[in-house]
Protein backbone atom coordinates (compact mmCIF):
# COMPACT_ATOMS: atom_id res chain seq x y z
CA UNK A 1 0.00 0.00 0.00
CA UNK A 2 1.54 3.01 -1.46
CA UNK A 3 0.63 6.62 0.55
CA UNK A 4 0.88 9.77 -1.11
CA UNK A 5 2.63 12.39 0.18
CA UNK A 6 -0.18 13.90 1.63
CA UNK A 7 -1.31 10.90 3.25
CA UNK A 8 2.44 10.69 5.08
CA UNK A 9 1.57 13.93 6.33
CA UNK A 10 -1.47 13.03 8.43
CA UNK A 11 0.07 10.16 9.49
CA UNK A 12 2.93 11.77 10.65
CA UNK A 13 1.20 14.15 12.37
CA UNK A 14 -0.85 11.75 14.25
CA UNK A 15 1.98 9.57 15.35
CA UNK A 16 3.38 12.93 16.97
CA UNK A 17 0.34 14.30 18.38
CA UNK A 18 -1.00 10.93 19.83
CA UNK A 19 2.67 10.42 21.09
CA UNK A 20 2.68 13.61 23.08
CA UNK A 21 -0.85 13.23 24.09
CA UNK A 22 -0.03 10.02 25.67
CA UNK A 23 3.35 11.50 27.83
CA UNK A 24 1.01 14.36 28.52
CA UNK A 25 -1.41 12.32 30.32
CA UNK A 26 1.33 9.43 31.42
CA UNK A 27 2.43 11.39 34.97
CA UNK A 28 -1.01 12.87 35.78
CA UNK A 29 -2.55 9.53 34.80
CA UNK A 30 -0.73 7.39 37.09
CA UNK A 31 -0.66 10.07 39.98
CA UNK A 32 -4.44 10.38 39.64
CA UNK A 33 -5.08 6.18 39.41
CA UNK A 34 -2.96 5.88 42.45
CA UNK A 35 -4.76 8.94 44.89
CA UNK A 36 -8.27 7.21 43.53
CA UNK A 37 -7.28 3.47 44.32
CA UNK A 38 -5.58 4.50 47.90
CA UNK A 39 -7.25 7.26 49.06
CA UNK A 40 -11.07 8.20 50.03
CA UNK A 41 -11.88 11.91 50.54
CA UNK A 42 -14.53 14.08 50.00
CA UNK A 43 -15.59 14.07 46.74
CA UNK A 44 -14.59 11.29 44.74
CA UNK A 45 -17.50 10.31 43.25
CA UNK A 46 -16.93 13.59 41.34
CA UNK A 47 -13.43 13.53 40.79
CA UNK A 48 -14.11 10.07 39.05
CA UNK A 49 -17.29 11.16 37.46
CA UNK A 50 -15.32 14.09 36.15
CA UNK A 51 -12.36 11.84 34.62
CA UNK A 52 -15.12 9.88 32.93
CA UNK A 53 -17.16 12.72 31.77
CA UNK A 54 -15.55 12.87 28.21
CA UNK A 55 -16.44 8.81 27.77
CA UNK A 56 -20.12 9.71 27.31
CA UNK A 57 -20.37 13.51 26.34
CA UNK A 58 -20.01 14.14 22.81
CA UNK A 59 -16.65 14.66 21.28
CA UNK A 60 -17.34 17.72 20.27
CA UNK A 61 -18.24 18.92 23.02
CA UNK A 62 -15.12 19.14 25.47
CA UNK A 63 -13.38 20.59 21.49
CA UNK A 64 -15.95 23.27 21.90
CA UNK A 65 -15.38 23.81 25.76
CA UNK A 66 -12.06 23.73 24.86
CA UNK A 67 -12.09 26.49 22.26
CA UNK A 68 -14.16 28.94 24.63
CA UNK A 69 -11.25 28.59 27.40
CA UNK A 70 -8.17 28.03 25.78
CA UNK A 71 -8.92 30.30 22.30
CA UNK A 72 -7.47 33.33 21.59
CA UNK A 73 -10.55 34.95 23.04
CA UNK A 74 -10.88 32.71 25.80
CA UNK A 75 -10.05 33.70 29.41
CA UNK A 76 -6.71 31.17 29.51
CA UNK A 77 -5.96 31.00 26.10
CA UNK A 78 -6.63 34.88 25.82
CA UNK A 79 -4.19 34.84 29.28
CA UNK A 80 -1.63 32.83 27.50
CA UNK A 81 -0.91 34.53 24.22
CA UNK A 82 -0.84 38.07 25.92
CA UNK A 83 1.62 36.75 28.63
CA UNK A 84 3.84 33.76 26.92
CA UNK A 85 3.04 34.00 23.20
CA UNK A 86 1.42 30.68 23.47
CA UNK A 87 -1.71 29.58 20.94
CA UNK A 88 -2.87 26.22 21.10
CA UNK A 89 -5.88 26.88 19.15
CA UNK A 90 -5.67 25.69 15.54
CA UNK A 91 -2.62 24.24 16.16
CA UNK A 92 -1.10 20.87 16.32
CA UNK A 93 -0.21 21.63 20.43
CA UNK A 94 -3.93 22.09 20.47
CA UNK A 95 -4.95 18.81 18.93
CA UNK A 96 -2.37 16.84 21.69
CA UNK A 97 -4.53 18.56 24.35
CA UNK A 98 -7.81 18.05 22.48
CA UNK A 99 -6.84 14.33 22.64
CA UNK A 100 -5.11 13.75 25.99
CA UNK A 101 -8.54 15.09 27.07
CA UNK A 102 -10.79 12.54 24.99
CA UNK A 103 -7.98 9.67 26.13
CA UNK A 104 -7.10 10.70 29.37
CA UNK A 105 -10.24 8.14 31.08
CA UNK A 106 -8.33 5.22 29.02
CA UNK A 107 -5.19 6.02 30.89
CA UNK A 108 -7.03 6.24 34.68
CA UNK A 109 -8.80 3.33 34.53
CA UNK A 110 -6.35 0.32 33.78
CA UNK A 111 -3.66 1.96 35.99
CA UNK A 112 -6.13 2.98 38.86
CA UNK A 113 -7.21 -1.29 38.73
CA UNK A 114 -3.68 -2.26 39.01
CA UNK A 115 -2.69 0.18 42.00
CA UNK A 116 -5.93 -1.47 43.52
CA UNK A 117 -4.38 -5.24 42.71
CA UNK A 118 -1.64 -4.35 44.75
CA UNK A 119 -1.11 -5.97 47.80
CA UNK A 120 -0.91 -3.17 50.75
CA UNK A 121 0.87 -5.04 53.08
CA UNK A 122 4.05 -4.87 50.32
CA UNK A 123 4.13 -1.33 50.74
CA UNK A 124 3.09 -1.36 54.53
CA UNK A 125 6.62 -3.70 54.78
CA UNK A 126 8.81 -1.35 52.98
CA UNK A 127 7.32 1.50 55.25
CA UNK A 128 8.15 -0.58 58.37
CA UNK A 129 11.53 -1.16 56.70
CA UNK A 130 12.08 2.84 56.67
CA UNK A 131 11.26 3.55 53.30
CA UNK A 132 9.74 6.90 52.70
CA UNK A 133 6.70 7.44 50.82
CA UNK A 134 8.32 8.15 47.61
CA UNK A 135 10.57 5.24 47.51
CA UNK A 136 7.97 3.13 48.35
CA UNK A 137 6.06 4.35 45.38
CA UNK A 138 8.53 4.34 43.00
CA UNK A 139 10.32 1.10 44.24
CA UNK A 140 7.16 -1.10 45.19
CA UNK A 141 4.15 0.53 43.67
CA UNK A 142 4.95 1.57 40.55
CA UNK A 143 7.06 -1.49 39.71
CA UNK A 144 3.77 -3.81 40.56
CA UNK A 145 1.71 -1.47 38.64
CA UNK A 146 3.46 -1.97 34.95
CA UNK A 147 1.03 -3.78 33.78
CA UNK A 148 -1.84 -1.57 34.12
CA UNK A 149 0.38 1.66 33.02
CA UNK A 150 1.73 -0.54 29.96
CA UNK A 151 -2.04 -0.85 29.16
CA UNK A 152 -3.26 2.68 29.74
CA UNK A 153 -0.56 3.65 27.93
CA UNK A 154 -0.80 2.19 25.03
CA UNK A 155 -5.05 2.55 25.36
CA UNK A 156 -4.18 6.13 25.74
CA UNK A 157 -2.27 6.25 22.22
CA UNK A 158 -4.66 4.36 20.39
CA UNK A 159 -7.32 6.64 21.59
CA UNK A 160 -5.55 9.84 20.05
CA UNK A 161 -4.59 8.28 16.88
CA UNK A 162 -8.69 8.29 16.19
CA UNK A 163 -9.88 11.09 18.14
CA UNK A 164 -12.07 13.43 15.72
CA UNK A 165 -14.64 15.56 17.24
CA UNK A 166 -13.15 17.47 20.25
CA UNK A 167 -9.82 17.75 17.52
CA UNK A 168 -11.98 19.05 14.79
CA UNK A 169 -14.18 21.56 17.48
CA UNK A 170 -10.86 22.94 18.77
CA UNK A 171 -8.49 23.44 16.21
CA UNK A 172 -10.15 22.77 12.98
CA UNK A 173 -8.72 20.83 9.81
CA UNK A 174 -6.01 22.42 8.47
CA UNK A 175 -3.71 20.41 5.91
CA UNK A 176 -0.50 19.92 7.06
CA UNK A 177 -1.30 21.69 11.04
CA UNK A 178 -3.84 19.97 12.40
CA UNK A 179 -5.07 17.07 9.62
CA UNK A 180 -4.39 13.62 11.27
CA UNK A 181 -5.66 10.40 9.99
CA UNK A 182 -9.60 10.79 10.68
CA UNK A 183 -9.63 14.29 9.86
CA UNK A 184 -7.75 13.36 6.60
CA UNK A 185 -10.27 10.52 6.29
CA UNK A 186 -12.76 13.00 6.46
CA UNK A 187 -11.21 15.56 4.17
CA UNK A 188 -10.75 12.67 1.06
CA UNK A 189 -14.39 11.57 1.52
CA UNK A 190 -15.71 15.00 0.10
CA UNK A 191 -13.27 15.59 -2.58
CA UNK A 192 -14.13 13.88 -6.36
CA UNK A 193 -12.22 10.38 -6.49
CA UNK A 194 -11.00 11.08 -3.25
CA UNK A 195 -12.56 7.15 -2.01
CA UNK A 196 -9.32 5.50 -2.62
CA UNK A 197 -7.26 7.75 -0.22
CA UNK A 198 -9.86 7.62 2.53
CA UNK A 199 -10.25 3.46 2.35
CA UNK A 200 -6.09 3.28 1.96
CA UNK A 201 -6.06 5.47 5.51
CA UNK A 202 -9.03 3.78 6.58
CA UNK A 203 -7.11 0.16 6.42
CA UNK A 204 -3.96 2.37 7.93
CA UNK A 205 -6.00 3.07 10.86
CA UNK A 206 -7.44 -0.47 11.55
CA UNK A 207 -3.77 -1.86 11.57
CA UNK A 208 -2.72 0.54 13.85
CA UNK A 209 -5.32 -0.14 16.14
CA UNK A 210 -4.84 -4.01 16.14
CA UNK A 211 -0.82 -3.34 16.44
CA UNK A 212 -1.75 -1.17 19.42
CA UNK A 213 -4.06 -3.65 21.42
CA UNK A 214 -1.73 -6.87 20.19
CA UNK A 215 1.09 -5.48 21.76
CA UNK A 216 -1.04 -4.06 24.94
CA UNK A 217 -2.33 -7.42 25.00
CA UNK A 218 1.59 -9.16 24.94
CA UNK A 219 3.73 -6.56 26.73
CA UNK A 220 1.19 -7.00 29.67
CA UNK A 221 0.88 -10.57 29.87
CA UNK A 222 4.54 -10.93 29.55
CA UNK A 223 5.25 -8.20 33.02
CA UNK A 224 2.17 -10.19 34.56
CA UNK A 225 4.78 -13.61 34.39
CA UNK A 226 7.80 -11.41 35.49
CA UNK A 227 5.89 -9.84 38.59
CA UNK A 228 4.28 -13.02 39.49
CA UNK A 229 8.22 -14.98 39.42
CA UNK A 230 9.15 -12.26 41.49
CA UNK A 231 6.72 -12.77 43.81
CA UNK A 232 7.17 -16.24 44.42
CA UNK A 233 10.63 -15.42 44.57
CA UNK A 234 10.05 -12.83 47.57
CA UNK A 235 7.53 -15.88 48.98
Amino acid sequence: MTLTPEEWQALQLSARVAACATLLCLPLGIALAWLMARRNFAGKFLVDALVQLPMVLPPVVPGYLLLLLLGTQGPIGGWLNAQFGIVLAFTWKGAVLASAVMAFPLMVQPVRLAFRQIDPRLEQAASTLGASPWRVFFSISLPLAAPGVIAGALLCFSRSLGEFGATMAFVGNIPGETRTLPLAIYSFTHVPDGEAAAMRLTLLSIALAMAALLVSHFITRRAERMLGCNEEQVR
